[in-house]
């Protein structure tokens, strides 16, 4: 059984330039969390996605972890 972590404290829009709470939706591999884990809406997972996406062209976020 998994535990759903950030209900309480989501924003209600996701932007891509916040990259600390971005951070927070991402594992040590720099995947994005799946729904079970974030405790998300699928409209607001797909949102989180897309923000994600974004800041990582931007080269805000790294595509993976090296190491």
């Amino acid at each position: 059984m998994t535990m759903k972590r950030f209900k309480k404290d989501t924003p209600v829009y996701f932007d891509y330039k916040d990259v600390k709470t971005l951070q927070r939706f991402i594992d040590i591999y720099g995947r994005i969390k799946s729904v079970g884990k974030t405790g998300l809406s699928a409209k607001q997972q797909r949102q989180i996605a897309v923000a994600i996406k974004r800041a990582r062209h931007l080269a805000m976020l790294p595509f993976q972890i090296q190491g």
